[in-house]
C-alpha cells in the first residue's frame, strides 16, 4: 500500500473513532468496533447498538494548499504564495465554500449500504465549532445524496464536539 493511502486510511480511522467518542458521549448510545472498507463502501464501518452503520469521513482543510500545510507537507513557493493571498479571504466565506464544496462532492457517491453517515473532520484551525454554528444555516445539502446524517468534528482532536448538519 502506497504511503499516502496509509496516511488516508489512519485520518479517516482518527476521525472516525473521534465521532464515535463524541456521538457516544452526546447521546449515551453504544458506538463500537471500526473496520474499513474497499471502496464501494464508505470508508468505515461500525455498530451503533448493535445495529450496522457506515461513515463516509471527509476532512476540511479549505483548500489543498491548506491541507498540505496543515498535514505538514513540503511547501513550494506557489502554495505558499497561495496561503498568503488566502488570509485575506474572510474564514466565514472560506468555511462556507469548504463545507459546501464537500457536501456537493460527496453527494454524488452511491453506496453499497443501508445507512451511512457522513461525518466532516474539521482541520483548519482558524475554523471551530462557532464558526460551524453561525453557518449552519446557509449550508446547502444537495439531492438527492445517500446520507442518512451529516456531522461535523468540530475541531480536529473532537475536543469542541461534534455538530450535526443534516437533517
Amino acid at each position: 500500500m502506497h504511503k499516502s493511502e496509509q496516511e488516508k486510511i489512519e485520518l479517516e480511522h482518527q476521525a472516525a473513532k473521534l465521532f464515535m467518542r463524541c456521538y457516544e458521549h452526546n447521546t449515551g448510545k453504544q458506538i463500537r468496533h471500526i473496520w474499513h472498507n474497499n471502496p464501494t463502501r464508505p470508508d468505515v464501518s461500525c455498530m451503533l447498538e448493535g445495529e450496522p452503520l457506515d461513515l463516509e469521513i471527509a476532512h476540511l482543510y479549505g483548500s489543498e494548499e491548506e491541507a498540505m500545510e496543515i498535514l505538514g507537507r513540503n511547501l513550494t513557493n506557489n502554495i505558499r504564495n497561495v496561503l498568503r493571498s488566502l488570509k485575506d479571504e474572510p474564514a466565514s466565506e472560506r468555511l462556507l465554500k469548504a463545507l459546501n464544496r464537500i457536501l456537493e462532492n460527496k453527494s454524488g457517491k452511491h453506496y453499497k449500504s443501508k445507512r451511512v453517515w457522513l461525518v466532516i473532520r474539521n482541520t483548519h484551525p482558524a475554523w471551530v465549532q462557532a464558526d460551524i454554528k453561525a453557518q449552519e444555516h446557509l449550508i446547502t445539502m444537495p439531492e438527492p445524496h445517500s446520507f442518512e446524517k451529516v456531522w461535523i468534528l468540530g475541531d480536529m482532536e473532537g475536543k469542541s464536539g461534534i455538530v450535526r448538519l443534516y437533517p
